[in-house]
C-alpha cells in the first residue's frame, strides 16, 4: 500500500529553506558562468545514447514509438557534447556551455546538477577554477582531489594486475606487493611529495605526475590533496579528473575526456549535496 504523503525512494523534494537554498545555488552559479562566457543549454529529458556514459543497470529505460530502447538522462556531459557538435555543428561557434538540470539513475534516483562543458578545450585548471569560484560565492571551500587515471591504467599494465584493485581503492593489495615506488604512490597526498616519487618511476609515470604538479600551478585553490591511484568510476575520464569533497560527501567532480576525437573538460557540481551542506 502507497500512502498519500509518500514519494518514490531517492527522488528530491525541496521547500521553504531548501528550495530557495537550491534556487541561490542555481542563480549564483548561472551568473559566474554567464560571465566567464558559457553559453546556457537544456538537453532532452530522454536520451538515446547514455549507455556510452554508464552501464545498462544503472539506466531507466522505456521504448519509444518504433521499439528504439531510449532512457532517462543519467548524464548530462555527452549528450550536450553530441548534440552541440552533431546536431548544431556548424551553426554554433560558441564551444562552452552549463547547464542546470536533475539526472536519473535506476531505480528511482534523481539528482539535480549544475555542470559546464568546453569543447575543444584540454586544459583542465579552466574547469577547476570556475567550479571553484562557484564554491567560493557559496562560501565553501571543500577538499579539492587531484588524480590522473592514466596512472592506475600503467600500473595495471606494467606490474600485470587486476584494475579492479584500483576500482575499489583495495590499498592494502598494492601494499602488499612490496614494491617501494609503489608504496610511495599508495602513501602520496601532497604535491610537494611528487618530486620524491618521479625519481622513481620510468618515463610513462614521471610525464603522467608532471601533469597533475603543472595542473596545480595553473590553479588557484589552497585545500589540494593528491591521489594519483584513485580511479574514477565515470566511463569517459582518460586523463586528469578532480573531486570536491567535504564530510565525506563529494560535492562535484570533473575532468579531461574524448568524444568523437574532440578533447574536452567540463565538471558537474552536485547540487544536492552542496544544499545539504549550506544548510547544516
Amino acid at each position: 500500500m502507497i500512502y498519500e504523503h509518500e514519494i518514490p525512494s531517492l527522488t528530491r523534494l525541496y521547500f521553504g529553506n531548501s528550495a530557495s537554498t537550491k534556487r541561490k545555488i542555481e542563480n549564483t552559479a548561472s551568473s559566474i558562468l554567464l560571465d566567464r562566457q558559457y553559453e546556457e543549454i537544456v538537453t532532452p529529458l530522454l536520451s538515446y545514447h547514455q549507455h556510452n556514459a554508464l552501464e545498462e543497470k544503472e539506466l531507466i529505460r522505456f521504448s519509444d514509438n518504433q521499439n528504439h530502447i531510449i532512457t532517462l538522462r543519467a548524464d548530462s556531459t555527452l549528450d550536450v557534447v553530441r548534440i552541440i557538435t552533431k546536431r548544431l555543428g556548424r551553426s554554433v561557434k560558441q564551444n562552452r556551455w552549463f547547464y542546470i538540470q536533475p539526472v536519473f539513475r535506476y531505480p528511482s534516483q534523481e539528482q539535480y546538477q549544475i555542470g559546464a562543458e568546453c569543447i575543444g578545450e584540454a586544459n583542465l585548471s579552466v574547469s577547476i577554477n570556475d567550479s571553484a569560484e562557484i564554491l567560493k560565492q557559496l562560501s565553501l571551500k571543500p577538499l579539492l582531489q587531484i588524480s590522473n587515471i592514466n596512472i592506475p591504467r600503467l600500473i595495471s599494465t606494467k606490474l600485470n594486475i587486476p584494475l579492479e584493485l584500483f576500482k575499489n581503492a583495495n590499498l592494502e593489495a598494492l601494499l602488499k606487493l612490496d614494491i617501494p615506488w609503489l608504496t610511495k604512490l599508495t602513501y602520496l597526498q601532497k604535491m610537494e611529495q611528487i618530486d620524491e616519487v618521479i625519481s622513481e618511476v620510468d618515463d610513462e609515470l614521471k610525464n603522467e605526475l608532471l601533469k597533475i604538479k603543472d595542473l596545480k600551478d595553473q590553479i588557484d585553490y589552497e585545500n589540494i590533496v593528491i591521489a594519483p591511484l584513485y580511479y574514477a568510476k565515470m566511463q569517459y575520464y582518460d586523463d586528469l579528473f578532480f573531486r570536491y569533497i567535504k564530510d565525506n560527501s563529494t560535492l562535484g567532480m570533473g575532468g579531461n575526456y574524448t568524444y568523437k576525437e574532440t578533447d574536452s573538460i567540463g565538471f558537474a557540481l552536485y547540487t544536492d549535496n552542496i544544499i545539504e551542506e549550506l544548510i547544516d
